[in-house]
């Protein structure tokens, strides 16, 4: 089938999580823009609002639900799911965009960082996906995409905690995507490099820090380490994650996408 039409996720509700942050936001504009119905969902009511509004400006109202919630409270999660399935049905694609982000040095870390990082990124996803994942199999179809990133894939220095968390996206996905698939549920992963996003901002901030060098000097030495010269666009991780949740894409299974600019191949 053609995609990135607006009959390419036609009546197919999708629930992104983490929609307040950069690739949520432009994958919520993505599947809407695809005909989808949509939940949104996120922690800061305000910018909730803020993408709300703009998400009315591109779709039907009616096809739009907008709840808060923070996914690692289990009522959060089970009231965010059942109310999004009473307004909008079977929840038939589910991106789970929320997370967190935090590079510290091993000797810094503590314990109550590391368990909140792991929670938001990994336990609270988990089970919230659960929730999800028991009404595809009753249905007998769904797609699920998490974000996870290329951090999931390879260490780097000043980045233990959150590698982990995402080491453990990437190793959760292929291993549910070998029992879903047996219920006709795909589960895979987009594994990103530098993304234009705050986010990313942020963690080139904290290694100057770290190196004692001007902001400027490591978002070039980032640049310069990525063969396309350039960091992605939030807008290409959202193509790609509205292109797994296809019908383009049927045997692609388990996989971790890789959007890197060239620096990861392997």
């Amino acid at each position: 089938m053609t995609i990135f039409n607006e009959q390419a996720l036609a009546e197919k509700h999708i629930l992104v999580t983490g929609a307040t942050g950069g690739i949520g936001w432009e994958t919520a504009k993505a599947v809407a823009q695809m005909g989808a119905k949509l939940t949104v969902t996120g922690r800061d009511a305000d910018k909730l609002k803020q993408l709300e509004d703009e998400l009315k400006g591109m779709m039907d109202n009616n096809q739009l639900h907008v709840q808060t919630a923070d996914l690692a409270d289990a009522n959060d999660r089970k009231q965010l799911v059942e109310t999004a399935e009473a307004r909008l049905g079977f929840i038939g694609g589910l991106v789970n965009s929320a997370g967190v982000a935090g590079g510290k040095q091993v000797e810094e870390l503590d314990q109550e960082f590391l368990e909140h990082l792991m929670n938001i990124n990994y336990t609270s996803t988990f089970m919230l996906t659960q929730l999800v994942y028991q009404r595809m199999i009753k249905q007998g179809k769904g797609d699920i995409v998490n974000l996870a990133s290329l951090s999931g894939l390879r260490g780097t220095a000043g980045n233990t905690a959150y590698a982990a968390s995402k080491f453990a996206v990437v190793g959760w996905t292929q291993s549910m995507a070998l029992e879903a698939i047996e219920h006709c549920v795909r589960v895979n992963a987009v594994c990103p490099g530098y993304v234009d996003t705050e986010m990313a901002r942020a963690s080139i901030r904290r290694k100057a820090e770290r190196k004692e060098i001007p902001v400027e000097q490591a978002m070039e030495e980032a640049r310069s380490g990525i063969p396309s010269n350039r960091l992605s666009t939030p807008q290409e991780v959202a193509q790609t994650i509205a292109f797994l949740l296809t019908d383009a894409a049927p045997n692609i299974v388990g996989e971790s996408v890789k959007i890197s600019g060239g620096s990861v191949m392997r």
